[in-house]
């Protein structure tokens, strides 16, 4: 739940240090939180109200962690904001409980925000291999869960350029080891699983992990196999961020389509040298992709499909192909097993949508009259 203190010129003048105390303390009474997160803005910051000072006093008054995330708008993007916000979970959250017990499965998932509900659809296997998630962080996390996080034996680490400051600070203060996997595409999915059994080096769990494995991909080839068939060559440009912009390639490839190019913003360079690797020699890497740069790109490499966010649509639509929504305002789940069943069946609907016959059809005015 999110609150605002709603400031008013007065409080810019003489400071909304009171504001902000009467709010927490109101918050606490009527909704009686785990915790409270206290998130600085634009104009707090300007004005200097002191946000560690008044946390720690509602803290010492309400019996309840208050945490101040100093993270006003102008310090910049959004993955810096996401690592501030790590930043306050490192010092304020995380090794501040003990959890009920462990076992020798326990892992974190870092950098995980449960798009569309992404996370249910693996938490399944997960619990079909005794694997237990102590914490997710931050998607559908529970600050309970999150301050135990610090006796888990292995950090995943989901999307690397917004918390992999979290997981290279747990490494060294808990010594927890971390990998990066991803949980878009068949092939990265297995190898996710099979990562997380070799490093927890547990001889029964790498066995479990190849016969779960041999169980999903078999239901999942049974699936997939009439997608396959009518997206089997189909050339996709992808325009998306981060992980994404390569984990995305693996799905399509599992799907027999092919990715004629991708973005590289908000990528790291792993993330860049993954996008070499997966695309080839002939694969079109975009630094920046404003919308005349992307239909150069869709008619150069004569694509089927644009898989973007969803402001990108309108450039699809200039384009007259047909366009997957993949960032986070979207409906419907890609990640796992069960998701790459709902990602064919979205690519297959968008591409052989009636619609698009018609949109390439030459306008009634634009045909000789006979």
């Amino acid at each position: 739940m999110g609150f605002t203190t709603d400031l008013t010129e007065n409080d810019v003048i003489f400071g909304g240090e009171k504001r902000l105390y009467k709010a927490i303390l109101e918050v606490k009474e009527r909704y009686n939180p785990a915790a409270v997160f206290v998130y600085s803005t634009c104009v707090t910051a300007l004005i200097g109200d002191d946000l560690d000072a008044v946390c720690q006093k509602a803290a010492e008054k309400t019996g309840t962690p208050i945490i101040p995330v100093n993270s006003p708008g102008f310090i910049g993007s959004k993955n810096l904001g996401n690592r501030v916000g790590g930043e306050s979970l490192l010092e304020y959250v995380v090794g501040t409980r003990e959890p009920e017990y462990t076992t020798p499965y326990d892992i974190n998932l870092i950098g995980e925000y449960n798009i569309a509900g992404e996370l249910w659809g693996v938490l399944p296997i997960f619990k079909k291999l005794g694997i237990r998630v102590l914490a997710q962080i931050t998607g559908d996390g529970r600050y309970n869960d999150i301050a135990c996080s610090h006796r888990a034996k292995l950090n995943v680490m989901i999307c690397s350029k917004a918390l992999i400051n979290m997981a290279r600070k747990m490494e060294e203060r808990y010594g927890i080891p971390y990998i990066e996997e991803s949980f878009y595409g068949v092939a990265d999915m297995n190898r996710c699983l099979r990562n997380i059994a070799a490093k927890i080096g547990d001889a029964n769990l790498q066995q479990r992990v190849e016969q779960v494995i041999q169980e999903e991909t078999a239901q999942l080839d049974a699936a997939l196999a009439p997608y396959r068939a009518r997206l089997k060559g189909k050339r996709v440009v992808l325009y998306t961020g981060g992980v994404k912009s390569w984990s995305i390639i693996s799905a399509a490839k599992d799907l027999g389509m092919e990715v004629c190019a991708t973005s590289t913003k908000k990528s790291t360079e792993e993330d860049k040298a993954r996008i070499k690797e997966l695309l080839g020699q002939d694969g079109i890497m975009m630094e920046k992709g404003n919308a005349q740069e992307l239909l150069r790109v869709i008619a150069q490499t004569k694509a089927d499909m644009l898989i973007a966010g969803g402001r990108n649509q309108y450039t699809a639509l200039k384009a007259k192909i047909p366009f997957l929504d993949i960032n986070q305002e979207r409906h419907h789940s890609y990640a796992g097993y069960v998701g790459m069943v709902e990602m064919a069946r979205e690519l297959e609907e968008a591409l052989y949508s009636p619609v698009w016959a018609q949109v390439r059809k030459p306008a009634p005015w634009d045909m000789e009259v006979s």
